[in-house]
């Protein structure tokens, strides 16, 4: 990879990381450095109690990223069922999206002060509690209702789940977990639209959220019992950061959520006041005596493009999932659950690949990962793009899907090594709220951007139109990719040594 030894100075102008064998820290780390009170002691955790930390938060955040995807596929049977219309259709799939976004910073703010593997029970409580009144909704508006609480549940599961695993495996031995976190994780990718595609072909539909319930509950008590206590550095809350980073997040998602159906000053006007307030965050970060996100983590190359390719990186992927299950039914003609099951070789590499790319991260650092990834997901949708059309086959898609999830697995255990890694263990709480929070806007982002391109160049009229605009959506994609390639340039080769 070495051609993507960028010279240029990316995000406050980092001159690289330095390694020595000394006991000192390296420049990056030092400038890093934030005055805050020491950092409480964590016991060493055990090899077993590690497995069990690697499961518990990676069952979880199948949980929560599964519950995302499958509510999108299963829409038919809901309206069915509750008589929604579409404008609250719409509104059972943002509805989680938006508060998920907007409570991330929060949660991981709050299990820094309160103790993350308490927070992280909480979130997994009040997910599983939404989902029991998703599950007995007996109408649209009680079913939105539940879908609000389930994303507030979701936002503090997603960043504690990856503080929690940060805390308990050694820098060493964090690609490899994350490897296996992802992995996980990613089984939501296949069986999101096998299990939307089978309520819809006959299965009642609350069984999507009743299955949460018990899990949900057996994931409590695990952590409870399985899972060692650890705090954050700062127990005091930023309350003006907390609602300037709400305010943002609100803004900048819910007139994301509003491009296809509201005008152009309907979706404008939400995102320029949300990124007022993210500048009035930013502002306020700098005076704060404790900020709830220090922003010397920025000074850090890794962190800050680590940050800026996991935006990149859901919203191309995201953006994609979107439009992938619809042009199997739209274009091709499939049913739901066919069309669930034509995604499985995409999905399944989000399975298989991470545990591999987490092994050989440790190895040869973060940076080939991310741009090679990111590079065969942006080839896949051109690929996509170019054999795309009423009359193609499934088959002829079978290899550039393979090619794509392949590329998203490669990456995503990269970026999360780099970000937590950046951060080291006295911000690792601070730093998965940061990471959790620009996954949740770069998807928001790149469904917008998406269907927009989709609007623009075809629409729902035809098999025909399906497809051109279906074809601008992948091209896009690509597009969203190769952002993610750039700022992957910025990575530095090397892992800093952890003070």
């Amino acid at each position: 990879m070495r051609g993507c030894r960028c010279k240029h100075r990316f995000l406050s102008g980092s001159r690289g990381v330095q390694l020595s064998a000394a006991p000192q820290p390296s420049r990056e780390e030092s400038r890093v450095r934030v005055e805050t009170p020491p950092t409480p002691a964590v016991p060493e955790v055990g090899a077993a109690k590690r497995r069990w930390v690697l499961a518990i938060t990676s069952v979880a955040s199948m949980m929560v990223v599964l519950d995302a995807l499958v509510v999108a596929t299963a829409l038919t049977a809901i309206k069915a069922g509750t008589g929604a219309s579409v404008a609250e259709l719409e509104w059972t799939v943002n509805a989680y999206g938006l508060s998920f976004a907007v409570l991330l910073m929060t949660a991981a703010a709050a299990g820094d002060r309160w103790g993350r593997r308490r927070v992280f029970v909480a979130g997994v409580s009040v997910f599983a509690l939404a989902s029991l009144v998703c599950a007995v909704a007996p109408d649209a508006g009680t079913l939105i209702a539940g879908r609000v609480l389930q994303g507030a549940g979701a936002a503090f599961v997603m960043p504690l789940a990856l503080a929690l695993l940060g805390a308990a495996f050694p820098p060493e031995l964090r690609p490899k977990a994350l490897g296996v976190f992802a992995s996980v994780s990613g089984l939501a990718v296949p069986l999101g639209p096998l299990l939307g595609g089978a309520v819809v072909a006959g299965i009642s539909w609350p069984w999507i959220f009743w299955i949460n319930v018990p899990v949900g509950a057996v994931l409590a008590v695990l952590a409870l019992t399985r899972v060692e206590e650890s705090h954050g550095p700062d127990r005091a809350l930023d309350v003006p950061g907390l609602l300037l980073a709400g305010a943002g997040s609100f803004g900048v998602v819910w007139g994301l959520a509003q491009v296809g159906t509201a005008s152009w000053v309907g979706v404008a006007g939400p995102v320029v006041a949300g990124l007022a307030a993210f500048g009035g965050f930013v502002v306020w970060q700098r005076r704060a005596a404790h900020p709830m996100l220090p922003l010397g983590l920025f000074r850090s190359r890794r962190f800050s493009a680590g940050n800026a390719v996991i935006f990149f990186h859901w919203a191309s992927a995201l953006g994609a999932t979107f439009f992938m299950a619809q042009f199997l039914q739209e274009g091709l003609g499939y049913g739901p659950l066919a069309a669930g099951a034509g995604l499985a070789p995409w999905g399944l590499t989000t399975v298989v690949v991470p545990q591999l790319a987490g092994r050989l991260v440790g190895r040869f650092g973060e940076r080939p990962f991310i741009v090679a990834g990111l590079g065969l997901h942006g080839l896949a949708m051109l690929w996509i793009a170019a054999v795309a059309g009423p009359a193609s086959t499934y088959w002829a898609l079978v290899a550039p899907l393979v090619l794509s999830g392949t590329g998203i697995a490669m990456c995503l255990p990269a970026v999360q090594s780099a970000v937590l890694t950046s951060a080291g263990p006295r911000f690792l709480g601070k730093a998965s709220g940061a990471f959790s929070a620009m996954r949740q806007l770069g998807g928001a982002f790149g469904v917008a951007v998406l269907v927009a391109g989709f609007s623009l160049a075809g629409g729902y009229a035809s098999p025909h139109a399906f497809t051109g605009g279906f074809t601008a959506a992948v091209v896009l994609s690509a597009v969203l990719a190769a952002a993610g390639v750039l700022a992957g340039c910025f990575v530095p080769r090397r892992e800093p040594k952890e003070n």
